[in-house]
């Protein structure tokens, strides 16, 4: 297939800017059977069963950007992608040139430094290499890294938001039911909920489990191959537990569905699958979800509104359908619904075609 089958023009006015005043004060399109329906987010307690299962992604969003300076001088920022251990990362680094293996920067602990800051101030990080394209960066402090971050990073932004990170977003940008320190963006179909909703489904009874995908920066990158069959996709960690296995299956078995609460929970979800049989663990996963794949493990997906020419707007595509998917995105443009990270949210039905 080709990349431009997946474009769509998106008035830049619907990009959302700042969440909603309040949690879950979203609409919500409803997609089944080739109809559209315009809904309320607080109407999700209508759309699901006693029975049903929302599997949920648990990853915290690290404060993993950070600026400095090289030792020889000259400005940088770091934006960290992925926690290797305790003192170790990969990061994207953004600098005039190029800083080598064997080099250090120093990463400020108050604000952005400026060049010719003194050489000593700041966090002393060393360039142990590249790792394609990131590079692989040690911390020399003691102290853990994820405390580091978390002491001295920023929160990052989408790229298309185009505010630094303010003090609504630094509790906004993140889920209520955030536990596992590792995404550098959120899982934003999770951000609707707040703990009244969660535990009105509940008391309704829909269950709930949980998996972690770190979310990781490359979910914002467009597809720039011609063909879908050149992309090379990027790689996130998972991992699911054997108690969330088991409601699966007891939620399949006993007749209910699977819903996956965003793109992140599905990809993890059918990740682990990709034997034939839903695995729990850890894994890595560069899947890659176009249409024509056969769904495994969801049956449902709430989910945000996504790039154009985008990974996500594929795997939507095929889940709901092509044809029903350009129809609702032509739909949400036209009823000016809010798109990506802090918009409104779809709930999608999987279409016939993609039924295993």
């Amino acid at each position: 297939m080709r990349t431009d089958e997946f474009d769509f023009v998106l008035p830049e006015g619907l990009i959302a800017q700042h969440p909603p005043e309040k949690r879950g004060a979203s609409r919500l399109l409803c997609v089944h059977d080739g109809i559209l329906e315009d809904s309320q987010f607080v109407d999700l307690l209508q759309k699901v069963a006693p029975g049903d299962l929302l599997v949920l992604n648990d990853t915290r969003v690290i404060r993993a950007r950070l600026f400095g300076i090289k030792r020889s001088g000259g400005k940088i920022e770091v934006m960290v992608e992925r926690v290797l251990n305790s003192h170790e990362v990969l990061a994207q680094v953004r600098a005039s040139k190029s800083p080598p293996a064997g080099s250090y920067l120093l990463l400020s602990t108050d604000g952005a430094p400026q060049e010719g800051s003194a050489p000593d101030a700041g966090l002393s990080v060393e360039v142990l290499g590249r790792a394609g394209e990131f590079y692989h960066l040690r911390f020399c402090a003691e102290e853990p890294v994820l405390e580091l971050l978390e002491r001295y990073g920023r929160l990052p932004l989408p790229p298309y938001i185009t505010h630094a990170a303010e003090e609504e977003d630094e509790t906004r940008y993140q889920t209520v039911f955030a536990r596992q320190s590792g995404a550098v963006a959120a899982p934003t179909a999770g951000l609707h909920f707040d703990d009244a909703m969660l535990q009105a489904l509940q008391d309704k009874g829909v269950k709930i489990a949980y998996v972690t995908l770190h979310v990781g920066a490359g979910t914002f990158q467009p597809v720039r191959a011609e063909w879908l069959s050149e992309h090379v996709m990027h790689s996130e960690c998972y991992q699911i537990s054997q108690a969330t296995v088991d409601a699966i299956e007891q939620t399949h078995e006993a007749g209910g569905r699977v819903v996956a609460v965003g793109t992140t929970s599905l990809r993890a979800l059918e990740s682990a699958a990709a034997s034939g049989e839903l695995q729990s663990g850890a894994g890595e996963t560069r899947i890659f979800i176009t249409p024509g794949y056969r769904f495994r493990v969801v049956d449902v997906l709430l989910t945000n509104f996504h790039l154009p020419k985008s990974t996500l707007l594929m795997l939507v595509s095929a889940f709901g359908g092509m044809n029903e998917m350009r129809a609702a995105y032509l739909h949400a443009v036209a009823q000016q619904y809010r798109f990506f990270s802090y918009g409104d949210a779809m709930l999608i039905e999987k279409s016939v075609s993609s039924e295993s």
